[in-house]
């Protein structure tokens, strides 16, 4: 228990004198987040702060369906080219496809829905023309040579290891360092 303020010393020197010392003591060097940033310190003040919180912990959002479907299918095209599969980006695509087919067939408050929906195949070859670059642009890295640099794509200059591993698969472009296009 505290001790009792002493009469005649005023409230907030006898606060600060306890706070003072239960600093040196190093009471408050045990608690959490000590040391640490205060969470949103410099944000402007919003009255429902701890609604935001709440949501955003919860991974909810209060964007209309419509406004929602659009970052959804942002997020989904951000997402295909590292799929790692075909079979992956056209799960992707369909189930992108049943929410916007779904959402489309509503009304709702807030601004309409016009997302259309989107071409497998076109998906597919966006796909795979992002593969077949980083796949070119990951063998001259190998090489040890630039990607735009001419005057460093001969296989002399390669390591002689990777040289002999080149001999050993022949793909067009091999000579050069880079696949074929």
């Amino acid at each position: 228990m505290t001790e009792r303020k002493p009469a005649g010393m005023s409230w907030e020197s006898f606060i600060d004198r306890q706070i003072r010392e239960a600093a040196e003591r190093g009471d408050f060097a045990t608690l959490p987040g000590f040391g640490k940033p205060l969470p949103d310190a410099g944000q402007p003040y919003n009255e429902m702060w701890w609604v935001q919180r709440k949501l955003q912990s919860e991974g909810l959002s209060l964007l209309p369906p419509s406004l929602a479907l659009r970052k959804e299918v942002e997020d989904v095209r951000e997402r295909i080219p590292t799929a790692p599969s075909e079979a992956a980006v056209r799960r992707l695509v369909a189930e992108l496809n049943e929410k916007i087919v779904s959402v489309n067939a509503r009304t709702f408050d807030g601004p309409p829905s016009n997302v259309v929906p989107l071409r497998v195949e076109q998906e597919i070859q966006r796909w795979s023309e992002a593969r077949a670059a980083a796949a070119t642009a990951a063998i001259p890295d190998a090489c040890g040579e630039g990607a735009g640099d001419e005057s460093t794509t001969d296989r002399s200059k390669a390591p002689p290891r990777l040289t002999r591993w080149l001999a050993l698969i022949r793909w067009p472009g091999a000579t050069t360092g880079r696949a074929a296009r």
